[in-house]
């Protein structure tokens, strides 16, 4: 729930969107698209209004468009006006909340629950059948077997159908049972954590990382009133209530007043995102009690996460086609056979007969296969010892992982640890690094050993009344006064409170909480909305100078000596995105070009009747309703002239370990990498040139923040201009982009080596996924390890998370967890590799395993007078599915074409795999004529050598058959294992075996003769032995990439 904070003072620091409207534009702009033609950007920029209309084509909606796919989009429209009509959301409106007076309320809100399951009780077994069926392929099976109901149409047992699809059912459903199981658990426990009532103590610091990504700690602003209340119960006794705004997506801003009717005059209070606290945030540090304002579906967090969807691989999609196209040829064949025959009879029934004989032609095998080699890739990716710690929570998509062109990634947490570490103090004349650390060191404790710190004042307590003092002559400072005089307004100038935790064992009272904690300096740690300020303050207190404590109007420093020095904090000017800083720091661009977040320090001596003037001009500003936020920065801005510089620093952000190595892999892999931060333009592009996303040579242009239609249009005309430089841009610039041109927008970001949005919220990044699928047609992955990251990985088609500082709710969303960003790239260029090449192998075997079966049926039925009878039935056709040749075929999920330090080696082997070559409408083409071309020899072979009595036929053509397959397997694999050897022999065994109980089917004297095995061994050789030459050849004079590597 997101609730208002009344009882305790929250301050917080927080980074604020870029607030935005969209300006009405004149009729001519809304008549004239962006063109992308080099004429039309040769025109100046400001002169945009002369450039040419571009040719709108309109699609002709004709019967033509009807059958190439209309009926498909109209049936999604129909369903999906069925589906909103019926579930039609409720409109979402500004509400008033009364304290203590629930009755007062005349809405009825949400539930204080939040709900991530995809089923009920009631939609789960037809839910997962829809899912199921709407598969071509479980659909056309579904039929058959229906079919085999009607004795008229039954041509075997009903178990060689119902059994393989009641299996694939069924081991479906359990699958998404479990998955269901795990979803409704993760709720339960989410929404058994209640915000309790708390004591007050002044200050309380939340946690945002699962609702933002940032892992820093904020310090909001609490009701001003309230706070002057004796007693907590005082807050159900006053007459008062708080105007929120409707829900929205915007998680950096709000608005709202906070109304007290029984005072005189009533006090009213602005509200703003500053006395928020949303659903999803943790009170960290501190105390809070505060009033609900939204609950359930109308939280931000929930209103920012979007439902996860039934994700399906590239490659089953392909699969999906492929069948269809058989089903095509196999009704063809039907005709064919039925036309043949003259249509005599009852020719329809014999259609349907021969429909059901040529069935095989699609094998329902074929889903198990596949499912089951699915299940194998996620075992081998989670015992894999080079990626410890890898969960595979989405068994249905590892092959995604080959076919990947787009990694869209967060910053914060995924490529960096987001710890900072000061690495350098510039003097103007001399500079510091880390080696030299230890000199600055000495020059703080000579300094306050001789007593240099007097400017505090002759007492330990430097107050805000300063008289005015005549201006002293400049004269040039040593060296040991200007370090002192830096490192002190780097300890004075930021938020960082330092936090002091309770001793172990005690168990008292909130009251008493700040008598049980422990002061001492190795129980101390800092707090800040920003790691900056963090690891400033650290580094102040390694050279001696400590923040030891710090409230809402003071801090205290320690010297090296240990004399404690307090500081009165008259006060605060929060960093914000347009004024790039806090108080007296302002960003400085020098030493960005080593990937340092540089900071400028000085400051300013005022007087008390400087302080005075200011004080009332920014009382006055920040009481202004109108232009509030221009007026306090323009007061702000006044006193921050005429400074004096002290130094320059340089804080390096932590990347995760061997972050550029991955990136550059991935970036010769052919995928293009896109970073997705919530975090600043300038720190989203320090982290893209440290982590060498953007090389250091290539040029990197900034989108300007455009408002409107006609700046967005002259932005991307200049952006057109350039040539491969990387692209950064800031949510709200994007948001007015795709408005109006959004496939423009699209069309120049795909054309750039790497891309940077900076302050995207949680949607924008999903939708930025989105409109890469639909634009591009790639396939696309995400990955983050934050809670803000989760609407991204699940509208991915592939959804990486990370489990990091910023809790386990993106690895528990994605597809696939891992425990550090370096190792996606052996998750993809091996796994996902291995993954799709074997997918792609065994779908087209087990499909040649069809093919070939329901030929020798063709030519069988043709040459008996286009009979509708089975060749082979019962046990026959099951064995074969199953016993004869499942191990061998199966065995190719352990198939490989380069060893895994081969592929790492050679990055540039992944850019193949995302052609879809593996597994094609060529690749098919060849398995088809070779499927013909085997089962025609082996039927007609054995027609030709078979002796007197039809038997005869059977065990000759289906010795061959199942020889010609375990031999076909043999072919087929590039990398031999252990176990596919004993997979030959194992099934070769079994039909041997066999042979001796099925003389329903064949003559035992008759195989045990020389005449039998010499027909079958002719008629397999012939059928094998030129598959066999041309694999030879193909591989003498065309070999692919990957055997010129290996051999």
């Amino acid at each position: 729930m997101d609730f208002m904070c009344l009882s305790d003072i929250l301050h917080a620091r927080c980074n604020p969107c870029d607030r935005y409207q969209v300006e009405d534009e004149s009729s001519h702009l809304d008549e004239m698209p962006l063109m992308m033609s080099e004429e039309g950007f040769e025109n100046d920029e400001s002169d945009y209004h002369t450039l040419p209309r571009a040719r709108v084509t309109q699609k002709k909606q004709g019967l033509g468009w009807f059958v190439l796919g209309g009926w498909k989009l109209l049936c999604t429209s129909c369903c999906d006006w069925l589906v909103n009509t019926c579930r039609r959301k409720k409109e979402l409106k500004a509400r008033t909340v009364w304290l203590g007076c629930p009755e007062k309320c005349e809405e009825k809100y949400p539930r204080n629950a939040i709900k991530n399951q995809k089923y009920n009780i009631f939609t789960f077994v037809p839910g997962v059948l829809y899912q199921q069926f709407k598969l071509f392929l479980n659909l056309y099976f579904l039929v058959v077997s229906c079919s085999q109901f009607v004795p008229a149409l039954k041509i075997g047992y009903l178990y060689t159908y119902w059994a393989p699809l009641g299996f694939v059912v069924a081991v479906t459903m359990v699958r998404e049972a479990v998955d269901e199981y795990r979803r409704y658990q993760r709720d339960k426990e989410m929404n058994s954590q209640m915000y309790s009532k708390l004591t007050v103590r002044g200050s309380c610091f939340i946690r945002t990382d699962q609702l933002d990504g940032e892992t820093d700690w904020k310090l909001k602003i609490a009701v001003v009133c309230t706070q002057r209340l004796p007693a907590l119960g005082d807050l159900f006794s006053i007459n008062s209530y708080v105007y929120a705004q409707k829900p929205q997506l915007d998680i950096h801003s709000f608005e709202g007043n906070f109304t007290r009717e029984d005072s005189d005059p009533p006090i009213h209070e602005s509200l703003s995102i500053e006395n928020t606290l949303w659903a999803s945030t943790i009170v960290a540090s501190g105390t809070v009690i505060g009033v609900v304002i939204y609950t359930g579906k109308e939280t931000r967090s929930v209103l920012n996460t979007s439902n996860p969807k039934n994700k399906m691989g590239l490659l089953d999609l392909e699969l999906n086609s492929l069948t269809k196209a058989l089903f095509a040829a196999m009704v063809v064949l039907s005709v064919v056979m039925v036309a043949l025959q003259g249509f005599v009879g009852p020719w329809f029934r014999n259609l349907f007969r021969f429909v059901l004989l040529f069935s095989y032609v699609i094998p329902i095998s074929l889903r198990v296969n596949l499912d089951m080699g699915k299940a194998v890739y996620g075992w081998m990716i989670m015992k894999d010892e080079n990626i410890p710690g890898t969960v595979v929570r989405t068994s249905t998509i590892p092959e995604e992982l080959g076919r990947l062109v787009y990694l869209l990634t967060d910053k914060t947490g995924t490529l960096t640890q987001n710890e900072m570490v000061f690495k350098r103090l510039h003097l103007g004349t001399v500079s510091y690094g880390t080696d030299t650390m230890d000199e600055i060191q000495s020059h703080i404790i000579q300094s306050y050993a001789q007593g240099t710190s007097q400017s505090n004042g002759s007492s330990n307590t430097s107050t805000p009344s300063r008289k005015s003092q005549p201006a002293a002559p400049k004269v040039r400072k040593s060296v040991s006064s200007r370090i002192h005089e830096a490192v002190k307004a780097i300890a004075l100038c930021h938020n960082v409170t330092p936090v002091y935790e309770s001793r172990a064992g005690v168990n008292g009272e909130t009251e008493y909480a700040e008598a049980d904690q422990d002061f001492s300096d190795e129980n101390r740690t800092y707090q800040a909305s920003s790691p900056d300020e963090v690891a400033l303050v650290q580094w102040t207190e390694s050279v001696g100078l400590t923040l030891v404590n710090r409230d809402l109007t003071s801090m205290q420093l320690k010297t090296p000596g240990g004399q404690i020095f307090t500081f009165y904090i008259l006060q605060i000017f929060p960093f914000t995105s347009e004024s790039k800083r806090m108080g007296i720091i302002v960003r400085c661009g020098n030493m960005a070009r080593e990937g340092l977040r540089t900071l400028v320090v000085a400051k300013k001596s005022l007087s008390e009747d400087q302080y005075q003037d200011f004080e009332s001009r920014y009382s006055q500003a920040k009481l202004s309703i109108h232009d509030r936020a221009l007026k306090v920065a323009a007061v702000v801005e006044s006193l921050e002239r005429e400074m004096e510089l002290l130094c320059l620093t340089g804080v390096e952000d932590q990347l995760q370990a061997d972050v550029r190595p991955t990136l550059e892999l991935l970036r010769n892999a052919g995928i293009k990498i896109w970073m997705l931060t919530g975090d600043k333009l300038e720190t989203a592009t320090c982290i893209a040139k440290s982590s060498h996303l953007v090389s250091r040579s290539q040029d990197i242009h900034i989108f300007k923040p455009v408002l409107n239609r006609g700046e967005a249009h002259l932005e991307l005309n200049a952006f057109r201009r350039k040539h491969d430089c990387a692209f950064v841009i800031s949510g709200d610039s994007l948001e007015v982009c795709l408005k109006y041109y959004e496939h423009e927008f699209v069309e120049l970001a795909c054309q750039c080596p790497a891309v940077v949005c900076c302050r995207c919220s949680p949607t924008q990044k999903a939708q930025i996924v989105k409109l890469l699928q639909q634009h591009t047609g790639k396939r696309t992955c995400a990955i983050g390890d934050g809670g803000n990251d989760v609407s991204m990985i699940q509208a991915a088609d592939c959804g990486i998370g990370i489990e990091g500082k910023e809790g386990k709710q993106a690895s528990l969303a994605a597809d696939f967890s891992i425990k550090q960003f370096k190792h996606i790239g052996r998750l993809l260029m091996v796994h996902g590799r291995n993954s799709y090449k074997r997918s792609a192998a065994l779908g087209q075997f087990v499909m040649h395993r069809g093919l070939i079966i329901s030929t020798m049926q063709a030519v069988f039925s043709s040459v008996f007078y286009f009979a509708s009878v089975p060749l082979y039935q019962g046990f026959l056709m099951v064995g074969y599915a199953t016993i004869y040749t499942m191990f061998p075929v199966f065995s190719l999920v352990l198939d490989q074409d380069v060893k895994p330090e081969t592929a790492l080696l050679y990055p540039e082997l992944y850019k193949d795999l995302t052609k879809g070559r593996s597994l094609s409408f060529k690749t098919f083409l060849i398995w088809f004529l070779i499927s013909v071309y085997q089962g025609g020899i082996l039927m007609y072979g054995a027609l030709l050598l078979f002796e007197s009595e039809f038997v005869h036929v059977v065990s000759i053509s289906f010795t061959a058959l199942i020889l010609t397959e375990l031999l076909m397997v043999a072919l087929t694999i590039r990398t031999w294992h252990w176990l596919m050897v004993f997979g030959e022999f194992l099934s070769l065994g079994c039909y041997v075996a066999s042979l001796a109980f099925l003389n329903e089917y064949f003559d035992v004297a008759f195989i045990a003769t020389p005449t039998f095995l010499w027909k079958v061994s002719v008629i397999t050789v012939v059928s094998c032995l030129p598959l066999y030459i041309l694999k030879y050849l193909r591989r003498k004079f065309s070999p692919p990439n990957y055997s010129k590597l290996t051999s």
